[in-house]
C-alpha cells in the first residue's frame, strides 16, 4: 500500500527569548497508510502535539517535509481536521449550527438540502439527536467532544488529527467515546493520528503506536504494531494474547524515559581528578548475585581507593535497561551478560553495530535451568526426558524463560535443549523475561521453566515452585557469566579511568572469592537498593544440602566463581564461541571480520595493566579448548565449519560488520 501521509526527516527548532534555540524534534521519519489509526505517545514535552500540528499544517518544520498524498503540507486545510482536547466550539451556536458552520464553509458548493443531510447524518453518527438545538453551555464534556468529532468528520477530511481528545473526560464517558470513534473510523475508512498519554487507549484504538523519546531533540524511540484484529471491543480486547505484552512494552518505554530523564538531570560533565580523565561514573547492574563485585567495590571503598570518587550504581530491572543506557550514553559502563559486547558489535541491537569492549570477566558460572516441579513428578531429569515429555504432550505448548538473546542463560538453555534433540524455536517457546520476574511467572503457570542466574533458581527450589534440572557446572564448567562492558568510544576517551575501573572491580572480585567475606556480602546484596530479597536465598559458595533437596538427580548449587587462575581475564576464544551460538540461532549474522571484532572487544591489555598495577601477577591465560557436556569440541580455528556441523540450527548469515559506520548489516544467507 502506498504512503498516504509522509513525515520525512522532520526537525523543529524554537528560538529562545534570551538567545539560543531549543530543538524540540529531530530526525522524525514516519509513513502512514490510508485507513491507519496511529497514536503518538510519550511524556509531556516530547513534542507529540508539535508533530501533530506540523502534520495539520498549523506549524511548519524547521527542516524536513510533511506530505499528504504526495503534496507538501505548508498550511492548514479542510483535508486535515483537528479535534482538540478543549472542544473549540462557538458558545453562541447550537450543536447543529456548530457543525453546519463548518459544512457550509467547506462544502458550500453542494445543494443546501445535501449539506443539511450531511449535518443530520453526523449528529446521528455521534448520538446527539436529542441535543441538536442546545448550545455548548448546556452540554456535558463528553457531548461537547462528540460535537467536535462530528464537525471534523462532516467536512469529509482526508486525515483526522486528535490531540488528546478524551483527556479531560471521566472514565465511563471516555470509554463510550472510544468505542464510537473506533466504529466511525472503521465504517468510514478514516485515517487518523492521535496524541495520547493513555497506554490502554493507545492499544485499544491504534494500528501502530509511535513512541517518542524525551526532549530536547525528541525522536522516535520505537513503533509498536498492534496485531489485535478489528472490530475491537473495549471489554474484550484485554483477552487477546498480545494485549498485555503490548501494554507492558509501552509502560517499559515510558518508565525508561522517566529514568533517562533523571539520569540526564543528574549527569554532569566529566570531572577529571587524580590523573583520571573522569571520576564521576554511572554504572548499571541487574539485581543478581553476580552483581556482587560492583556492590563490594562500592560498599568497601574500592572505587574510591582507585580515584573514582563519584560512582553511582544504577539498578536496572532487566538487561534491556542496560542496553538502553549504553546505547543512549546514560551509563558509563555496566555489568553485562558475557555475550553482550559481541552482540552489540555484530549489530544485535536494531541491526546497527555499536562497538562495546570488555576488559574484565566479573563472574563465571552461577546459572542453572529450572523447571516447574510438575516435570520432576513426571520423571524429567535430563534433556532427553524433557523431549520424551514433549512428544507425549504435543497438544500443549511449553514456554521457557530467559533474560536476553546475548546472555549465557539463553545460549546454555538452547544448547542443552538442542543436545537433547529439542529445537528451541519450534518444539518450545522461549520468552525474554526480567530475572526477578521468573519465579512469579513460574508460579502463575505462564512459563514452564527458565534459565537464569542465582538467586532465582535456588529460591524456586526453596519455595517448592521448581527444581534445578541442570546447572551450568554440568553444561559448561567455568563458562563466563557476567562481564564489565563499556562503549569503545568511552574506553578510548577515558583510558586511565577505564584501567582504574578494572582495578577496582578486580580487587572486588578477589574480595568476593574469600569465604571469610561471604556472610558480609550476602547481607549487602540482600539490601533494597541491590537484589532486594531475603538473605537466605543468596549464597556465594555452596549452601547447605536442604537448598537442593531433590533426591534424583542430586544437584550441586550453581555457585559463582569470582576470582582465581584465569577467571577474570577476557578470552577471545570464549567470545568467539558465544558469537557462533548467537549466529546459530539467528540473533546476529556471523561476522566475516570476526577476528577484528574479537581483537576490539577483548581489551586484554587493559586487564593486564590493571592486574599488574594492583600486584596480581599469577593471572593465567585460559587456553583450554571449549568442550561442553555433550562432548562436541569447539574448533576456534574454523568456526564456520563448527556451525555447519551442528544438527539443530537456523539458516545463519555471514556478513561484514562495519564497526566504524552506522549502516545496517546486509547479510547473505547460508543454508543450514
Amino acid at each position: 500500500m502506498s504512503v498516504f501521509v509522509g513525515v520525512d526527516q522532520i526537525e523543529k527548532v524554537f528560538p529562545l527569548s534570551g538567545g539560543g534555540e531549543y530543538i524540540a524534534l529531530k530526525g522524525i521519519d514516519l509513513q502512514i497508510k490510508k485507513g491507519e489509526f496511529i497514536s503518538l505517545i510519550g511524556h509531556s514535552g516530547c513534542g507529540k502535539s508539535t508533530l501533530l500540528n506540523m502534520i495539520a499544517g498549523l506549524d511548519l518544520p524547521s527542516d524536513g517535509l510533511v506530505t499528504l498524498e504526495g503534496k507538501r503540507v505548508d498550511s492548514p486545510g479542510p483535508d486535515r481536521m483537528v479535534v482538540f482536547q478543549n472542544y473549540s466550539l462557538l458558545p453562541w451556536l447550537t450543536v447543529k449550527e456548530n457543525i453546519a458552520l463548518a459544512v457550509d464553509e467547506v462544502l458550500g458548493d453542494l445543494p443546501k438540502a445535501e449539506r443539511e443531510k450531511i449535518v443530520d447524518d453526523h449528529i446521528r453518527m455521534v448520538g446527539l439527536q436529542h441535543a441538536v438545538d442546545k448550545p455548548p453551555a448546556q452540554l456535558s464534556g463528553g457531548m461537547k467532544q462528540r460535537v467536535a468529532i462530528a464537525r471534523a468528520l462532516a467536512i469529509r477530511p482526508k486525515l483526522l488529527l486528535l490531540d488528546e481528545p478524551f483527556g479531560a473526560l471521566d472514565a465511563l464517558t471516555r470509554g463510550n467515546l472510544q468505542e464510537q470513534l473506533m466504529k466511525i473510523c472503521e465504517e468510514n475508512q478514516v485515517t487518523a493520528v492521535m496524541v495520547t498519554h493513555d497506554v490502554d487507549e493507545a492499544v485499544l484504538l491504534s494500528d501502530r503506536i509511535v513512541m517518542l523519546t524525551n526532549g530536547p531533540a525528541s525522536k522516535i524511540g520505537g513503533i509498536l504494531e498492534v496485531d489485535i484484529p478489528r472490530p475491537r471491543k473495549r471489554m474484550e480486547v484485554v483477552n487477546h494474547p498480545s494485549y498485555y505484552s503490548l501494554r507492558s512494552e509501552l509502560i517499559y518505554f515510558l518508565n525508561q524515559q522517566k529514568r533517562i530523564k533523571k539520569l540526564r538531570a543528574r549527569k554532569t560533565e566529566a570531572i577529571a581528578r587524580h590523573g583520571l580523565e573522569k571520576v564521576n561514573l554511572e554504572i548499571g547492574f541487574v539485581p543478581l548475585t553476580a552483581c556482587a563485585p560492583l556492590v563490594v567495590a562500592q560498599e568497601k571503598g574500592f572505587f574510591t581507593k582507585h580515584g573514582l570518587d563519584e560512582v553511582n550504581l544504577v539498578r536496572e530491572t532487566s538487561w534491556r535497561g542496560i542496553v538502553d543506557g549504553i546505547v543512549g550514553g546514560y551509563l558509563d559502563g555496566a555489568q553485562m551478560p558475557a555475550g553482550m559486547p559481541v552482540w552489540f558489535c555484530a549489530g544485535g541491537h536494531q541491526d546497527t553495530p555499536l562497538p562495546v569492549v570488555s576488559a574484565l570477566t566479573m563472574t563465571r558460572n552461577g546459572n542453572a535451568i529450572t523447571l516447574d516441579k510438575k516435570f520432576y513428578e513426571l520423571g524429567v531429569q535430563t534433556a532427553a526426558d524433557f523431549k520424551r515429555m514433549l512428544l507425549e504432550t504435543t497438544d500443549q505448548r511449553h514456554t521457557l524463560g530467559m533474560v536476553h538473546p546475548s546472555s549465557m542463560h539463553n545460549l546454555l538453555l538452547r544448547y542443552w535443549l538442542a543436545s537433547g534433540g529439542i529445537d528451541p524455536d519450534h518444539d518450545v517457546s522461549l520468552k525474554t523475561i526480567p530475572p526477578a520476574q521468573m519465579i512469579a511467572d513460574l508460579k502463575a503457570g505462564t512459563i514452564d521453566g527458565y534459565c537464569v542466574g542465582e538467586p532465582w533458581n535456588v529460591r524456586a527450589a526453596m519455595e517448592n515452585a521448581g527444581f534445578t534440572v541442570a546447572t551450568d557446572l554440568e553444561i559448561w564448567l567455568g563458562h563466563p557469566g557476567k562481564v564489565l562492558g563499556v562503549r569503545e568510544d568511552w574506553a578510548n576517551a577515558y583510558p586511565n579511568t577505564h584501567i582504574a575501573l578494572v582495578k577496582a572491580m578486580l580487587e572486588a572480585c578477589r574480595y568476593c572469592a574469600d569465604e571469610a567475606n561471604h556472610e558480609e556480602i550476602r547481607q549487602l546484596l540482600s539490601r533494597r537498593e541491590y537484589i532486594s530479597t531475603d538473605v537466605e536465598y543468596i549464597h556465594l559458595g555452596d549452601p547447605t544440602t536442604f537448598v537442593c533437596n531433590r533426591d534424583q538427580p542430586m544437584r550441586e548449587y550453581a555457585h559463582h566463581l569470582f576470582f582465581g587462575g584465569g577467571v577474570n581475564r577476557p578470552s577471545r576464544t570464549e567470545h568467539l564461541w558465544m558469537m557462533t551460538q548467537m549466529a546459530r540461532w539467528g540473533d546476529i549474522p556471523f561476522p566475516r571480520n570476526w577476528v577484528e571484532i574479537l581483537e576490539r572487544v577483548c581489551r586484554v591489555g587493559v586487564f593486564s595493566t590493571a592486574a599488574r598495577e594492583i600486584g596480581i601477577t599469577d593471572v593465567k591465560f585460559r587456553s583450554d579448548s571449549i568442550e561442553l557436556f555433550d562432548g562436541v569440541a569447539f574448533d576456534a580455528d574454523d568456526p564456520i565449519s563448527y556451525l555447519n556441523d551442528l544438527t539443530i540450527k537456523r539458516d545463519f548469515s555471514v556478513a561484514e560488520v562495519p564497526l566504524d559506520g552506522v549502516r545496517p548489516v546486509v547479510p547473505q544467507t547460508v543454508a543450514a
